[in-house]
């Protein structure tokens, strides 16, 4: 397998455990110090951080990728992927609106980092003003 498809195989992985609710399967994708970029957001560092992230997303939150596109630069040390996030929100995020039980669908980006075959970077970009329009 060559570094492209192996890098592919790693994003592949990663959604297929996000879409699984198998948070410990996507952290065991991650390098120790991964960079995590939140949409919208600033960076948080570190596996216990992204783990912080993710426990947090799960009260809210319920969501499935579908549609997933990914695309790998030659080398496979960096990656991007392109989906549609299928989601429900669950309970009250700080200021966002009040929850209960909206669905809604996004498209996101997100750019990934690399190194000794673990994500070292993910950054995740979607557009907040349509998920605002579709929870209010």
């Amino acid at each position: 397998m060559t570094m492209e498809q192996t890098t592919e195989k790693l994003i592949r992985d990663y959604y297929a455990a996000f879409n699984a609710q198998d948070w410990n399967g996507m952290l065991a994708l991650l390098t120790d110090d991964v960079a995590h970029d939140i949409s919208q957001g600033g960076r948080e560092t570190g596996r216990d951080a992204f783990k912080a992230f993710m426990a947090h997303m799960d009260t809210s939150y319920r969501e499935k990728v579908r549609e997933l596109v990914v695309m790998v630069a030659a080398g496979g040390t960096r990656a991007a992927a392109e989906f549609e996030l299928d989601g429900e929100y669950l309970k009250t995020d700080g200021n966002f609106p009040q929850a209960n039980g909206q669905r809604y669908t996004l498209r996101v980006g997100a750019f990934f980092d690399v190194k000794d075959g673990k994500i070292a970077r993910v950054s995740n970009h979607y557009n907040l003003k349509d998920w605002l329009a579709q929870v209010k």
